[in-house]
């Protein structure tokens, strides 16, 4: 199994039906069918971004309690430990917790729950708190004060959802307060957004990696920079496929991204609405893309690169990565 990091996950995105229709019971919540089979039937053709995030943010509306973010949380880091990733950096939105009447304390004490409970049994994980584009700067900014008191239990803020329309520098202020907190800064740009996007989080926001980027292929000095500043982009090939970014997966830009250099990762996003975790999307790299053994290594290198770790276990995994391509 090659041994990974995921950097770009929104736990919220690996709600199974199973346990979509499991909370829903639990909580008392009408779904539009208890099938779970029938359920997962709803996501194999969303039109767009904006359509998936309508089916996304309703199901939602089953987590209610401390359990339910565990289980919900524990459930996608015992199927990562299998798939062999060894660090997860993990998206949470608490603002559409919040809307359905969720407090915080919530929120972060079953998420925290179930990552220290990973912890303990060797996977390393962590929380970064995102910030709706489409609930705007102020929104973002009274999201982060709110956030503090629970600053334990996250390493560094996030922004997400509809990308057109919201561009990064709506969200200076709050980004210039996370940095003075010693926040990690990541930005979603580049998946629906051109590549003044991706600049913009670059230089506005002082992201320290870019979220898709996709579209930076655009603008050849961009690129350059994205090389030569060693800016990791996280990239989420099943994605980009399903919410229509890129129109079949042999089309998908992630081995251009590694012939010019670029730090690019991988990584499944919302696992449960585009086809599965991570290990189903490197057998798509191995399959559609037929990316090799060397491709595959270059990706996983890339992403203890991206992580937000310290020297020590940076290098242990990608020494597990070199090990991995030596029994190759």
């Amino acid at each position: 199994m090659l041994p990974l990091a995921e950097l770009h996950l929104h736990i919220e995105g690996t709600l199974e039906a199973d346990l979509l229709v499991r909370l829903a019971r639990r909580n008392g919540v009408p779904l539009p069918s208890e099938d779970p089979a029938e359920l997962t039937a709803r996501y194999a053709d969303f039109a767009d971004l904006q359509a998936f995030l309508d089916v996304y943010y309703a199901n939602l509306a089953v987590l209610r309690t401390e359990e339910d973010f565990h289980d919900l949380a524990a459930a996608y880091l015992s199927r990562a430990a299998a798939a062999g990733v060894r660090r997860a950096e993990i998206f949470c939105d608490p603002q559409t917790h919040l809307a359905n009447g969720v407090p915080l304390e919530v929120v972060f004490g079953g998420l925290g729950a179930a990552l220290a409970d990973a912890r303990s049994a060797g996977l390393s994980a962590d929380l970064l708190v995102c910030f709706l584009r489409d609930l705007g700067g102020e929104a973002a900014e009274d999201l982060l004060r709110r956030a503090l008191p629970f600053r334990e239990h996250f390493i560094g803020v996030g922004l997400d959802s509809a990308e057109v329309g919201w561009p990064p520098r709506l969200f200076a202020k709050a980004y210039d307060m996370a940095a003075v907190e010693g926040l990690h800064r990541v930005a979603h740009a580049g998946e629906e957004g051109g590549p003044e996007y991706v600049r913009e989080a670059l230089d506005v926001l002082g992201v320290e990696r870019i979220d898709h980027g996709n579209r930076a292929l655009e603008d050849p000095d961009l690129v350059r920079r994205l090389r030569d500043e060693r800016v990791p982009l996280t990239v989420c090939p099943l994605s980009n496929v399903a919410l229509k970014g890129v129109p079949r997966i042999e089309d998908h830009p992630l081995p251009r991204m590694l012939e010019l250099g670029l730090v690019a990762t991988v990584n499944s996003d919302d696992p449960a609405y585009f086809g599965g975790g991570i290990d189903v999307v490197v057998a798509a790299l191995r399959s559609a893309l037929e990316m090799s053994d060397d491709d595959l290594a270059a990706l996983a290198a890339n992403s203890f690169e991206a992580a937000f770790v310290d020297g020590p276990e940076r290098a242990r995994w990608t020494a597990e990565v070199r090990a991995w391509r030596a029994r190759r």
